[in-house]
């Protein structure tokens, strides 16, 4: 219980809000006299009736009851389970309105987190990129597989920070694929009294369906998670795959699943893949293609999963870069080389280093399969390559892209680059409060930063992409 002037406030009180704000997560934010509450499933502009879940000292949570009076910004989600779904925490909000959001939420971090002026930010920030279609834009999704209450088989996806699977077979940010193809895994599952893994015991077979799909190519891959070396009466998994009826076309799916695996994973733990993929049927792999550059796609690669975006992502970041012909690039944490394929076009020479070995020899095929002789890729942290090959082979940086995971740059990546000195650094962020974090470090060691912008990848959640660009500053 918490006290605000005569008001008293308790876990499960029913209140009523109005909601003035936005929180980071989407959440809806309002007062009740003078006592701030964060709202789940609350668009900014509504009036809901509210239950409290947790009660603070100056702030409290809760989540929507009933919205009495909706916002103009409030539309009707396309999924019947979005509140219960971890995934589009956003869903009920207009895109419009999510792409401002999204914009506000870089710009407020790089005020509040990276130091820098407001008046600052909005001569360098460009208006965010959005989506022409925030539906189905999903290239990879993992569905979780086990029981339901009365013991049924089932798969979906996990409730928002459970692993209770709430059963989906039909998600509005994948490929209208997937649905098809998870029914003929739970029929093959069913039909062959193959069991679902279940966390409590560590027993039973099959513990996730991955599904990826080429947009440019049409090329599907299935690949089942298993808790065990073996599935029972493989062969009518791969038949029950291939005789899926697309588009009312049978003989299609024989032409778009290009690859059916397996992969072991006997761990007790929540990591979804396992180290070892073993091929049932077609390619180990399937293939995409952003603009004219073709990629090999394995279970385990790490591939943008919004490919109709990341390509208007790459291009800013092309862009950003500058490039004449004539520059050496260093691209750090290159990954299977999606950015350093993307740039060669435009550079004398590119240099990828990534620490993940398996990612590096994804990285060689792609750029042999691409014809591209100007990419060279190397296994290690950044901060130990750049150095050994500049010190040892005087190979140095004109442009310096980086694209890390959300936790950012390490710092002494950071520091690598500032002692590199490229005249500019192109940083891709999934996480603009770690870029604002970066961006001070980079700024207070010598440089500026010129332009930065926002690309939607994925809508209907609270995760938004961002590029900008820096300029070594003249001494």
């Amino acid at each position: 219980m918490v006290g605000i002037g005569t008001m008293e406030y308790r876990k499960n009180d029913i209140v009523t809000v109005q909601i003035d704000d936005i929180g980071t997560d989407g959440e809806g934010i309002g007062k009740i006299d003078g006592y701030t509450l964060f709202v789940k499933d609350a668009v900014i502009g509504d009036v809901v009736e509210a239950k409290i879940t947790k009660v603070k000292k100056n702030y409290g949570y809760a989540r929507v009851e009933k919205v009495i009076t909706p916002s103009s910004f409030r539309v009707e989600p396309r999924c019947a389970f979005h509140r219960q779904c971890g995934g589009c925490q956003i869903q009920a909000m207009s895109y419009e309105r999510q792409l401002t959001f999204k914009q506000d939420k870089i710009k407020n971090n790089l005020i509040r987190i990276g130091g820098f002026s407001e008046e600052f930010v909005d001569k360098v920030m460009e208006p965010i990129v959005g989506m022409e279609e925030p539906w189905h834009y999903r290239n990879k999704a993992q569905y979780p597989v086990g029981y339901d209450k009365n013991g049924k088989l089932v798969t979906g996806f996990y409730a928002g920070r459970t692993h209770d699977i709430i059963p989906n077979t039909d998600c509005a940010l994948g490929a209208p694929e997937n649905k098809l193809i998870l029914e003929a895994v739970l029929a093959y599952m069913e039909e062959n009294h193959v069991t679902a893994y279940r966390e409590n015991t560590g027993e039973g077979l099959v513990r996730h369906i991955l599904i990826r799909t080429g947009f440019a190519s049409g090329e599907i891959m299935v690949c089942l998670v298993i808790n065990g070396r073996k599935l029972p009466a493989e062969k009518r998994l791969i038949d029950k795959l291939l005789k899926i009826d697309f588009a009312g076309e049978r003989s299609l799916a024989e032409k778009r699943i290009k690859s059916i695996s397996i992969s072991i994973n006997t761990e007790r733990t929540n990591v979804i893949m396992g180290k070892e993929v073993r091929t049932l049927w077609g390619n180990s792999y399937i293939e995409d293609s952003i603009q004219s550059v073709t990629f090999r796609i394995s279970p385990l690669s790490f591939y943008q999963v919004n490919p109709i975006q990341t390509e208007k992502l790459y291009s800013l970041a092309l862009e950003y870069a500058e490039l004449t012909g004539k520059e050496t690039v260093w691209d750090l944490y290159c990954g299977i080389g999606t950015i350093s394929l993307f740039l060669a076009k435009a550079a004398k020479s590119v240099y990828g280093v990534e620490v993940i070995p398996q990612a590096i020899e994804d990285a060689g095929e792609n750029a042999r399969i691409n014809g591209i002789e100007n990419v060279e890729f190397f296994v290690g942290e950044a901060e130990t390559i750049l150095p050994e090959k500049y010190e040892k082979e005087g190979i140095y940086a004109d442009v310096i892209v980086v694209d890390p995971p959300r936790k950012g740059c390490d710092i002494k990546c950071l520091e690598t680059m500032l002692a590199m000195k490229p005249e500019r650094i192109v940083y891709v962020s999934c996480d603009s409060a770690t870029l604002a974090r970066d961006l001070r470090v980079l700024v207070d060691g010598g440089y500026e930063v010129k332009r930065v912008r926002g690309v939607d990848q994925f809508g209907q959640s609270v995760h938004v992409e961002t590029v900008c660009v820096l300029s070594k500053l003249s001494v």
